[in-house]
């Protein structure tokens, strides 16, 4: 790629109302004061210059992963790139609405997620996770928090402490600090209110 496609590609110049409030916004203030180029981000990521350019101008969304990498970069929790309750200022405080809430992931990784929190201040937070079909996660994970959820529709196996568990429709679990992980075989996705204290995203 030539510099002046590099050029035309580096969003360094502010544009009035361009992406505000966006996970992209953040992820590009992240960036700028740490006198970061897009393609310095870019090499550390593994990622292209366009793609990079494409998240923080709100064209493309990052799946998990890439916010984890992110984070990680910008020695940031990941909860700091789930960005604002768009609601109304005025509720924004105690109310999510349903096209305010904000978005991570993508089909891509298996795991697409919405805040339904209206932020991370609290003592837990509510998310509505959406599985996708003959999706897993490979590796156990496991994190200092008390987690519990409900499925709302679906199948979902959920291992726990090395046992796995077949949940359907109806079924609720609650686990604390075991390493865990999941998998949908089913060929429909799996939707789960997950609860989690303290917050993580």
């Amino acid at each position: 790629m030539g510099v002046a496609a590099q050029q035309r590609l580096r969003p360094d110049e502010d544009v009035a109302g361009e992406n505000t409030g966006s996970v992209g916004a953040d992820i590009r203030a992240l960036r700028k004061n740490r006198s970061l180029t897009l393609t310095e981000l870019a090499d550390r990521l593994g990622r292209s210059v366009g793609f990079i350019s494409q998240i923080e101008r709100g064209i493309s969304e990052p799946s998990i992963n890439d916010l984890r990498n992110i984070a990680e970069v910008f020695d940031v929790p990941l909860s700091f790139l789930f960005g604002e309750n768009r609601s109304d200022p005025a509720e924004a405080k105690y109310i999510v609405r349903a096209s305010g809430r904000r978005h991570l992931g993508n089909a891509e990784g298996g795991l697409v997620e919405q805040l339904l929190s209206p932020d991370l201040s609290g003592s837990f937070e509510i998310v509505r996770s959406e599985f996708a079909p003959n999706s897993s996660l490979k590796k156990p994970t496991q994190r200092n928090t008390e987690e519990a959820g409900y499925i709302v529709s679906g199948t979902l196996d959920l291992e726990i402490d090395g046992r796995w568990h077949a949940l359907e429709a109806g079924d609720s679990f609650r686990f604390a600090g075991e390493p865990y992980r999941w998998r949908n075989q089913s060929n429909q996705p799996a939707i789960v209110i997950w609860v989690i204290a303290p917050p993580t995203y």
